[in-house]
């Protein structure tokens, strides 16, 4: 049976078909086994970057004729290999798609796809449930359906390059609960993925740090473990220490802060320690900077308000950083009157992003002031020091 869309969408998907795309479902029922991997081959084709085309299939029943050709155990290697790809370019397209796509049980079946010893078909299911579980519509908790399913994920991570890099952002994004934290820490992803932390890949590299980043939040036993735990012969809180440093890229050194931002509000990691005091902090004031991308500095933002929210000192030491009180009134300034009159697309992105830069700014502020009344003062001084829509759009009593 067909996977369906939503009815609005499905009137005006089906108004479109064309004789093509029945075609290409058609030729996955010919009795030719090299005629049914040439049509599959044909339909990646097809679909590549063709959302149209993809609900069109959809809608004609491809989803379902591919999960059984992918599940049999009598279709050769490379055409299950080819009908995860088609099924992960599917994937790719608009969230009815993924809907529809689950809604088949896209999941179990690909899950089921990894006891396969064949490396290269291994790889195209978890390319494929990696794309399904980043997207906001799906149920995470269908990763923890089956107790067997995290465990065999854990023993596939050193089989490939590929593998680390989709199982360790399939764990990251559906990391979201604290029962989720229990299940991956109690299967050795510490252990895991901490060497996956000095691999040659950033992607890996990268992938292992969210990781850590969503194991860590306000989990005292994980960030416990963290702070002992040696990469190599070297500490973890160095190991992120070092991914801060300005030399990397940019989410590197938020997601490393983070990390041991985290640590610190766990209690694994005092507040004076260094790595935190003149590491972490200056690092998340840094990306507050109006240099750094919107979406950036509202991470930064936010984080940094979360790491020094019951501490006076690194409140008073974040008030004299960088000018970092100044620096949030720039947060008050978007959509900018420039982005409105030359880009809009610019003004877009400023509008969608506005919001966010307010509610972090006044976050950071209150933070700032929240146990120190002369970092209170110094705050309110500035706001109603500004002229214009800033001070208006502050309020100096807003912040507290």
């Amino acid at each position: 049976m067909a996977c369906l869309l939503e009815a609005p969408l499905r009137i005006s998907v089906l108004s479109e078909v064309t004789a093509t795309s029945r075609h290409y479902v058609d030729r996955l029922f010919d009795p030719d086994p090299q005629k049914v991997l040439q049509g599959v081959i044909d339909m990646k084709n097809a679909v590549i970057g063709n959302n149209k085309q993809k609900a069109n299939l959809i809608v004609l029943g491809a989803v379902p004729r591919l999960l059984y050709l992918l599940q049999q155990s009598s279709s050769s290697p490379e055409l299950r290999t080819e009908c995860a790809v088609v099924l992960g370019s599917l994937a790719m397209g608009t969230e009815n798609n993924i809907k529809s796509l689950v809604d088949c049980h896209i999941i179990p079946a690909l899950l089921q796809g990894l006891l396969c010893p064949d490396l290269i078909f291994i790889e195209a299911c978890l390319r494929c449930l990696r794309t399904v579980f980043i997207s906001p519509v799906t149920p995470v908790q269908l990763l923890y359906t089956d107790p067997t399913v995290i465990p065999h994920l854990m023993s596939l991570l050193s089989r490939s390059q590929r593998t680390q890099e989709y199982i360790t952002q399939i764990f990251s994004h559906c990391c979201k609960t604290p029962e989720h934290q229990t299940v991956l820490f109690s299967h050795g992803a510490i252990q895991n993925i901490a060497p996956l932390l000095i691999y040659h890949s950033y992607k890996v590299r990268m992938q292992a740090l969210k990781c850590f980043s969503v194991l860590a939040y306000e989990n005292t036993q994980v960030s416990m473990t963290l702070v002992n735990v040696l990469v190599e012969g070297e500490l973890l809180s160095q190991v992120f220490v070092r991914m801060m440093q300005r030399d990397q890229p940019i989410e590197m050194q938020l997601t490393a802060a983070k990390c041991l931002t985290y640590m610190c509000r766990a209690g694994a990691i005092r507040t004076d320690d260094s790595c935190v005091v003149l590491k972490a902090l200056p690092c998340l004031v840094r990306m507050c900077s109006k240099e750094h991308l919107l979406e950036e500095r509202v991470e930064g933002a936010e984080t940094l308000a979360y790491l020094m929210e019951p501490d006076v000192e690194l409140q008073r030491i974040a008030s004299t950083t960088d000018h970092l009180v100044a620096m949030l009134a720039d947060y008050f300034k978007y959509p900018s009157s420039v982005s409105a009159i030359n880009d809009i697309k610019r003004l877009d992105h400023d509008l969608k992003h506005a919001h966010e830069l307010r509610q972090a700014a006044f976050k950071l502020y209150a933070s700032l002031g929240s146990n120190d009344e002369d970092i209170r003062k110094k705050v309110i001084f500035f706001l109603e020091s500004q002229q214009g829509p800033t001070a208006s759009s502050v309020g100096p009593e807003s912040a507290f």
